[in-house]
């Protein structure tokens, strides 16, 4: 829009997070930025929703409290919401708007791009691959992150996904090259948020990574705009900066749970759960704009973490977001319940692309198939488990007996880690070939003779059992 903006005097009504403009004509678009001033000489920025004949629907970012509908002046900008880009972000902590919450200077830049991103052509998306590596075992070995993949994590309430999403932050890297994390979170408590900033303290004066940070008493509009804000500031750090960027999001579930408050404010007729109907396409605007592109060095990864309520992974959050990433990490209470950290339900986790950022060149040649064989051995261990429970252990094989204590030693060499230990990928695979060890030679036989014969260090006992 040339010129100054035309201001309109007063608005119909005030529903929620929303504001009811009338006589707008065709003066105002979807997705375009309105500042909002109040007789205080106070201004609110907010976004158009939708626009009909000459109503706007405008959803306030700051919230509607304190807001006259008589006495409220509005002005559209005829630009989209935009934030600067750039280096700036790095080091600092701000809240869901981009806003500082760490006492610094407001971040400033002549590069601007806006928040909706901007998709990514399928035809110059290249395939995810090479290793992020986290330093936690039960990650790196059996569900490795691949650079440019989204790779959610489920957990359920009274589990450790935040102190798990903190590890991911503080620890991942990608072998050298020049990597940056980004965490933004949704809906968090201020206990929450003060333990997250003080587990991201030393990374993020080290100047790789960039906290946004929206609280439960933040407004609900907010919400529905920090993961857009953070995934501006990586995108630009990949595509355009060549880095590789790991963007976390939590909680997913308080995002789904803004969104549905506010679609139930405009009126909306609600989905599934009374979620609104759009929910799938909102969720893919979001994680489908991590990847890699074809002819640039950098790459955006995108881990979202989520609480299923009551712990239902066909709830309408987990379901859609499983329908849109590569796999899923699981978080089980039965471990949680027993003292393990992280605990992580391998057998119900899973990454789709494992097999492109993992082998010869990237990991080691040995890890996938070791990968493979560790996962047989546990699904094995667990129906040796089951049969224990309906006949007793004393009428177990020694082979099973064996599933057993291989299924024993994952969990206590392999999954169990302090939430500040870092582990080397050999350390990790060392591990699991440990594991693997404790089964007889013969059972190995998903793994070459050749990686066996360098690795294995069990005996033959129960050979011929």
């Amino acid at each position: 829009m040339n010129g100054t903006p035309v201001e309109y005097a007063g608005a119909r009504s005030v529903a929620g997070p929303l504001l009811v403009v009338s006589g707008v004509g065709g003066a105002a678009g979807w997705d375009e930025l309105a500042v909002v001033r109040l007789p205080s000489g106070e201004l609110r920025r907010g976004l158009v929703l939708e626009v009909h004949r000459d109503l706007a629907v405008v959803q306030v970012l700051g919230g509607t409290s304190g807001i006259d509908p008589a006495q409220v002046h509005v002005a559209f900008e005829g630009t989209p919401l935009e934030i600067p880009v750039g280096d700036g972000w790095l080091g600092r902590v701000w809240n869901g708007m981009g806003e500082p919450l760490d006492g610094g200077p407001p971040m400033l830049g002549a590069t601007t791009r806006p928040v909706a991103g901007a998709p990514i052509n399928p035809v110059a998306r290249d395939v995810p691959r090479d290793p992020i590596v986290t330093g936690i075992s039960a990650i790196d070995a059996l569900m490795t992150l691949v650079r440019g993949q989204k790779l959610p994590v489920f957990s359920s309430a009274g589990l450790p996904h935040l102190e798990l999403a903190a590890q991911l932050a503080a620890q991942a890297n990608a072998a050298g090259e020049p990597f940056k994390v980004i965490v933004a979170t949704m809906g968090l408590t201020h206990a929450d948020a003060a333990t997250l900033r003080d587990a991201l303290e030393s990374r993020a004066a080290a100047g790789d990574l960039a906290l946004f940070l929206d609280t439960a008493d933040d407004p609900v509009v907010q919400r529905i705009l920090t993961p857009r804000v953070a995934l501006t500031v990586a995108e630009y750090l990949a595509f355009e900066r060549d880095q590789h960027v790991l963007v976390i999001l939590a909680d997913m579930t308080s995002y789904c749970e803004a969104l549905r408050e506010v679609s139930a404010a405009r009126g909306e007729t609600p989905g599934r759960r009374a979620y609104p109907g759009y929910l799938y396409s909102d969720l893919a605007s979001i994680y489908e704009r991590c990847g890699r592109i074809r002819g640039r060095k950098g790459s955006l990864t995108l881990v979202p973490v989520l609480t299923m309520p009551a712990g239902d992974i066909t709830h309408p959050i987990p379901d859609l977001t499983g329908y849109i990433t590569e796999g899923q990490i699981v978080l089980t209470p039965e471990l949680a319940g027993a003292g393990v950290y992280p605990p992580i339900d391998v057998l119900a986790s899973l990454s789709r692309l494992m097999r492109k950022g993992t082998g010869a060149g990237r990991t080691r040649a040995d890890h996938p198939a070791a990968a493979a064989q560790l996962l047989a051995a546990l699904a094995r261990a667990r129906e040796a488990r089951d049969l224990a429970d309906l006949v007793g252990a004393a009428a177990l094989t020694e082979t099973d007996r064996s599933y057993l204590a291989c299924a024993s030693a994952f969990t206590a060499q392999l999954v169990a880690q302090r939430v500040d230990e870092s582990r080397t990928l050999d350390d990790t695979l060392a591990r699991m070939w440990c594991v693997l060890s404790e089964l007889p030679r013969r059972e190995l036989t998903l793994l070459p003779a050749a990686d066996i014969d360098a690795h294995y260090a069990g005996g033959e006992a129960g050979e011929h059992a």
